[in-house]
């Protein structure tokens, strides 16, 4: 068996490749300012245990806020994980950012309290972090492994510890059903976005 790379594809300039992430970012702050200014709040959009009519929020949630302080604590670890995800290239980005979505999503919709509503881009947060944990293990060649076992490493002092106690059912009005399925996606887009083998 011979594994082919992990991306044939000639890359775009690494500046280009952060600017996925930094968009969802922008939108976010867009969509929070916006509901600053406009009657109602958005965040009503979002995940609602057990309700069908709300399963269009495992999509929209991630992009709202219930405060700007929320918004502002998830805006920097998202920058962070986020960029190092979109380092791999916008398809893989967008790929990992859509599984940890969905997943993420599902998560709170099944296991929350029947009407708790859920927003907020946390599960995405604990997605990238995840990926890039799992990521390690699928690479498909030593130096790879070793270029993401140096990124993981230091992503999980940084974040580790926040991210494990974030996954436990023991703060109020925290979703950990959110974090605890977004790594799922995350470390599940990591085994399905691995490299192909191929036989010769």
């Amino acid at each position: 068996m011979a594994h082919t790379p992990d991306d044939t594809r000639p890359r775009a300039p690494f500046a280009a490749r952060l600017v996925p992430p930094l968009l969802l970012i922008a939108l976010m702050w867009a969509i929070e300012f916006a509901d600053m200014l406009l009657p109602g709040r958005f965040e009503v959009l979002g995940i609602r245990a057990w309700d069908v009519t709300h399963l269009p929020g495992v999509v929209l949630a991630p992009l709202l806020h219930s405060t700007w302080g929320h918004l502002i604590a998830n805006t920097v670890p998202f920058a962070v994980l986020g960029c190092l995800v979109a380092a791999e290239g916008a398809r893989r980005f967008w790929a990992v950012t859509a599984i940890a979505t969905v997943i993420g999503g599902i998560g709170p919709w099944l296991l929350a309290w029947p009407g708790t509503l859920t927003v907020g881009a946390s599960g995405l947060v604990f997605g990238y972090f995840a990926y890039l944990i799992v990521r390690v293990f699928t690479a498909g060649t030593m130096s790879h492994r070793i270029l993401y076992g140096i990124i993981a490493a230091i992503v999980f002092v940084v974040y580790g510890g926040s991210m494990l106690v974030g996954v436990l059912p023991v703060h109020p009005g925290i979703s950990w059903q959110g974090h605890l399925f977004g790594a799922i996606g995350g470390g599940l887009a990591a085994l399905l976005l691995r490299p192909r083998t191929a036989s010769r």
